[in-house]
């Protein structure tokens, strides 16, 4: 099996894998899938993910194929790298291999400039034409004309503190921060119109390649708020070089006026994420994002 032959037919792939036809070797693929690498017989590689076999839950229906239509709608936008979807099936995904390289500054600032040509693409409406997924949770994708303020807190901050409340990983003083929050996003201002975004945009999910290129992984892609992929990259230590990333996406494309106040705010839907799926270990982060998220609030209403 060549590269051409696995293109022109993707659906051979598992039984070639089953027979043991292809050398397989195992790479790390995130916190939910299991991943290899695949030597194919003209020397190509490939990256594949599948659903670990002893998961503690099942795969949920559609999940590679979310992630297969996010990809491919970020790659048509032409402006940031994002790995070629070669096979998409139900239990298995088959991405272009990216050989990995350094986090240099020429490859930060670069990739700024490129995400910001990302987000310029623009979406239809907030929201996407799949079903949505954050790591294993579902994420409601129902297009929607916004505002974003409203969508935001609607689809991305009361979903996730309801499932955070559920699994007791949050109590009633973090419903009540996480509450005042979404009910005061407008205060802080920055509606825009959606924005063709990565969506799970942590420092994990940019793979430094060879070539001086950042390559965009694992979306939730979406239509949604450009500031949020931004918040993201600061999260969990930041991604490397960050204040080279926004020194250049600044000059490709400013940011309006109070972004730096509403990065909690962005930064709040992922700590939910995090105890609707982790449980009590970020009650802390929570609360913590949702204070100086409130702290930004107040800060907008003075200067307003």
């Amino acid at each position: 099996m060549d590269l051409a032959y696995l293109r022109a037919h993707p659906e051979h792939l598992p039984t070639f894998l089953t027979h043991q036809r292809i050398r397989e070797t195992p790479v790390s693929g995130g916190d939910i899938c299991a991943a290899s690498r695949l030597t194919l017989d003209d020397g190509h590689s490939v990256f594949a993910k599948t659903w670990p076999e002893h998961a503690a839950r099942p795969r949920p229906d559609h999940f590679f194929a979310t992630e297969a239509a996010g990809l491919r709608w970020l790659r048509e936008a032409g402006a940031v790298a994002v790995p070629e979807v070669i096979v998409a099936l139900p239990d298995l995904l088959a991405l272009e291999w990216v050989e990995p390289g350094e986090p240099t500054a020429e490859a930060a600032e670069r990739f700024g400039r490129e995400l910001a040509g990302l987000h310029r693409a623009g979406a239809p409406a907030f929201g996407a034409e799949w079903p949505g997924f954050i790591g294993a949770l579902p994420a409601d994708n129902n297009p929607d004309e916004g505002p974003w303020s409203r969508w935001f807190a609607e689809r991305r901050l009361v979903p996730y503190l309801r499932m955070s409340i559920d699994n007791g990983a949050l109590g009633p003083a973090e419903q009540a921060l996480v509450e005042r929050v979404a009910a005061r996003i407008a205060d802080l201002g920055g509606d825009e119109p959606p924005a063709r975004i990565h969506g799970d945009l942590w420092p994990g999910n940019v793979l430094w390649g060879a070539y001086d290129r950042a390559w965009l992984v694992d979306p939730a892609a979406h239509g949604g708020h450009r500031e949020t992929d931004l918040a993201q990259l600061a999260l969990f230590g930041g991604a490397p070089h960050l204040d080279r990333i926004l020194a250049a996406y600044q000059e490709a494309w400013p940011l309006a006026d109070g972004w730096r106040e509403r990065v909690p705010l962005h930064q709040l839907h992922l700590m939910l994420v995090h105890t609707a799926l982790f449980g009590s270990a970020y009650r802390d982060a929570v609360a913590h994002t949702a204070r100086s998220a409130l702290s930004g609030s107040d800060r907008a209403t003075v200067d307003g």
